[in-house]
């Protein structure tokens, strides 16, 4: 007779449940190290090290763990003796003109580089966004020149002392004509940067930047061409030394990047170029820099001494009244304030004289120029429209998107008022910036929005209103700049063929109204900004713009007494507000603190943050009341129990 088991037979139900737990106290799995004997503590220790390493390496496959470590999770860790494998590339990767998802996982997508960023943002806080004064137009012109890549912007930079033009190591980096102001032993003068001139490149924009540099070239009364001291003389530089020759101007050859006083003897092959005053410099280091000025200031003529017209203060009687119908420009109303010393000084009383702009006495002045800057999305037309307001071909324009680099600046004065117009490279998403004259650009064009009074946000009307176009206007609003939504190519949305369709893309063309309220659904947050269609290639509402930026300009700057707002207060309706009950505080009464953008500070029973909705409904009940169209406006809380809760 067989022997039987001791083992108690289980149920079948009990025999699938292999992961059940046995009665009793469970076995420990590895020996703690005190349990063990002291001479065998390291080996123990050493084995649950490498256990815990084992641990710690990944399962998963290579291309995962590399794809986590891009987007900053955590470092690859791929085990020993696994082979890399390749990606295998999808069909449809490599069809032209289809969109593929912006994601990790998609073939040939490059790690954007942080320290890249940052090395860029530290070199735009160095540079300046001042443009030259409406005043220097009358001083003498110097143009720099020279093939690209040969040190143009850096002498640029060297001689205006600033930061003005971005400097790389990519050529055909300055593509625009860039304006600046310098001074030489009490003498001042004009100089322009222009980009680089190849004279037989007969590609869109190479022969743009030639145009844009022949226009520096008649204008100016000295030229400085640069060459490159460290390279021989190529076709360009010959061809452009004979336009500079045929022309007739003063030309100074500086040969750029003669660093030591050993390189200076070089200089002297150059002259075979033809012209007589051959001069070695370095712009980086700066020699050779006085000596250059010297010779060109001696040819440069006299300027005409201009005489200054006084500024003349207001009175609260002429502040009330602006306040109530705006600036007064007229020269009676200037020379009924003018004081005693400021008509000896030369104040005319000439009807026929140059009307000036008043300052106020509190602190607060009309500034002498409106300063507006374009902005928007790479190829939304830009450039076109700074040409349009301009009446010339200031602005280099082409098709390729980003062609817009260094900003350019142009002043119009209609009736009175100076517009300074600014056009700004197109804002992009970091990821879109491959070069770093690119992500340089991007960073600049937000400092010049930043240092503008009234923003143009320029929006593609074929293409609608994108994320980033809601992007870079709440930039625009963050900042505190007077916003002006304008609608862009309206022209191809209302142009139809023989069918009644758009030529464009052949559907029915576009109802006004309903892109505008598409426009402000969208923009919800710009709710108090006009919005203009134009068609900047035709010329068409171009007026308008003048027109709306001076009446958001004088919105800006806009002030209400506190009586006024004190009324205000009386009147409105505070239970109408959808606030928390939390949230909710009671206002004492309410002042303008400062103006461009309004500021009001609010004297309250509590110090704590405005709720969203509260300050947005305070905003909306302000511009029915007081205007402030196109404008944000800021609030301030000051609590007046403040102190003695403390």
């Amino acid at each position: 007779m067989a022997q039987r088991d001791n083992k108690k037979r289980l149920g079948k139900k009990h025999r699938q449940a292999s992961t059940r737990p046995k009665k009793g106290r469970a076995p420990r799995a590895t020996p703690t190290t005190g349990a063990v004997d002291p001479r065998k503590r390291k080996v123990l220790s050493t084995k649950r090290a490498a256990v815990d390493k084992a641990s710690r390496v990944t399962k998963q496959s290579p291309e995962r763990e590399k794809r986590k470590a891009i987007r900053g999770d955590e470092p690859v860790r791929t085990p020993k003796g696994t082979p890399p494998r390749s990606k295998p590339v999808r069909p449809a990767d490599g069809i032209v003109g289809r969109q593929t998802p912006r994601s990790e996982n998609v073939a040939g997508h490059e790690r954007i580089d942080q320290e890249d960023w940052r090395d860029v943002e530290l070199l735009a806080s160095q540079m300046v966004t001042g443009t030259e004064s409406a005043d220097a137009r009358e001083l003498p012109l110097i143009a720099v020149c020279g093939r690209p890549n040969v040190g143009k912007s850096t002498l640029f930079n060297r001689l205006t002392g600033s930061r003005r033009s971005i400097v790389g190591d990519e050529p055909g980096i300055t593509r625009d004509r860039i304006y600046g102001e310098i001074e030489w032993m009490g003498r001042e003068a004009r100089i322009v940067d222009t980009g680089g001139v190849v004279p037989d490149d007969e590609a869109l924009i190479p022969t743009e930047i030639f145009r844009q540099a022949q226009v520096a070239l008649e204008e100016a009364n000295a030229i400085v061409m640069v060459v490159d001291g460290r390279t021989e003389l190529a076709s360009p530089d010959l061809e452009l030394a004979r336009l500079l020759l045929r022309g007739g101007k003063p030309v100074f050859l500086a040969v750029n990047k003669m660093d030591t006083d050993a390189m200076n003897a070089g200089a002297e092959n150059f002259r075979r170029l033809g012209f007589r005053n051959v001069l070695p410099i370095s712009a980086e280091h700066g020699s050779g820099i006085g000596d250059l000025l010297d010779e060109v200031f001696d040819v440069l003529p006299e300027p005409e001494e201009v005489i200054e017209e006084p500024e003349i203060m207001l009175t609260e009687n002429d502040e009330a009244e602006e306040d109530a119908d705006g600036p007064d420009f007229s020269v009676a109303a200037g020379a009924s304030v003018a004081t005693g010393a400021s008509v000896a000084a030369g104040a005319s009383t000439n009807p026929a004289a140059k009307r000036v702009r008043r300052l106020r006495s509190h602190g607060e002045y009309e500034s002498r120029e409106t300063k507006v800057a374009i902005i928007g999305r790479p190829n939304v037309g830009k450039s076109t429209l700074l040409n349009a307001l301009t009446g010339t071909q200031r602005a280099i324009v082409s098709p390729i998107a980003g062609t817009t680099r260094d900003a350019v600046d142009e002043v119009v004065e209609r009736d009175g008022h100076a517009f300074r117009f600014v056009d700004t490279a197109g804002i992009r998403r970091k990821g879109k910036t491959k070069l770093m004259a690119e992500k340089l650009s991007v960073i600049m064009a937000r400092k010049h929005l930043e240092a503008a009074d009234v923003s143009l946000l320029i929006i593609d009307a074929a293409e609608g209103v994108a994320a980033a176009d809601a992007n870079i206007g709440g930039s625009a609003h963050e900042s505190g700049r007077s916003v002006i939504i304008v609608i862009n190519k309206w022209d191809l949305m209302t142009r139809t063929g023989k069918d009644g369709m758009r030529l464009f893309d052949g559907k029915p063309p576009a109802d006004q109204k309903l892109y505008e309220q598409e426009v402000r659904d969208k923009l919800k947050y710009l709710e108090y900004a006009p919005l203009l269609f134009i068609s900047a290639a035709d010329g068409k509402n171009i007026e308008q713009v003048f027109k709306k930026v001076e009446l958001v300009a004088r919105e800006r700057r806009k002030r209400v007494t506190t009586g006024q707002m004190n009324r205000f207060l009386e009147k409105v309706d505070f239970q109408k507000a959808s606030v928390p009950m939390n949230k909710r505080v009671r206002i004492y009464y309410m002042t303008q603190a400062a103006v461009a953008p309004p500021t009001f500070v609010l004297f309250t029973d509590k110090d704590i943050r405005m709720h969203f909705s509260f300050e947005r409904f305070l905003g909306n009940q302000i511009r029915e009341n007081f205007g402030f169209i196109g404008s944000p406006i800021w609030f301030k809380i000051k609590a007046r129990n403040k102190k003695k809760q403390e």
